[in-house]
């Protein structure tokens, strides 16, 4: 008689060995080779760092011009849209691999305090944008006094 082995769906995942490739661990699933390769779009990275008077964002947005980046400010929340353009290149042989990204970059966040948009400074340099953004005077949070 031949011997019965139980069937464990998740011994290889309790088996995790760290050097083990991912694919290895998702090689039965369906969907991964038609995921492979593909990557979701570049994130706009950045620092927020504050002063007692403003806040200041440092960006990394490389390979855009100056002209396709926009920033708004709406009292504390901050957005950043970056269009990254494709250029227009003559045919000389086929693609093998493209790994650029073309399209529309997309970042907001919110600040604690309101930025006093009229001082607010922008300015782009070897892909890092730098803002200045002031903080609006009085609009500080306040705690309560508990009686």
């Amino acid at each position: 008689m031949a011997n019965i082995m139980r069937f464990d769906p998740f011994g290889d995942i309790a088996r995790l060995d760290p050097f083990r490739n991912i694919d290895d661990l998702l090689k039965d699933f369906r969907l991964t080779p038609t995921l492979r390769g593909v990557e979701s779009e570049p994130r706009i990275r950045m620092d927020v760092s504050e002063t007692d008077q403003a806040y200041l964002v440092k960006a990394e947005i490389p390979g855009v011009k100056k002209d396709d980046i926009k920033v708004a400010i709406e009292g504390n929340q901050v957005s950043i849209t970056a269009e990254v353009k494709k250029e227009e290149e003559k045919k000389t042989g086929s693609m093998i691999r493209s790994e650029r990204y073309y399209g529309q970059q997309y970042r907001s966040f919110t600040l604690p305090q309101e930025v006093d948009d009229t001082k607010a400074d922008a300015k782009y340099q070897d892909g890092m944008l730098e803002l200045t953004l002031p903080k609006k005077p009085g609009t500080g949070s306040k705690q309560l006094a508990i009686k």
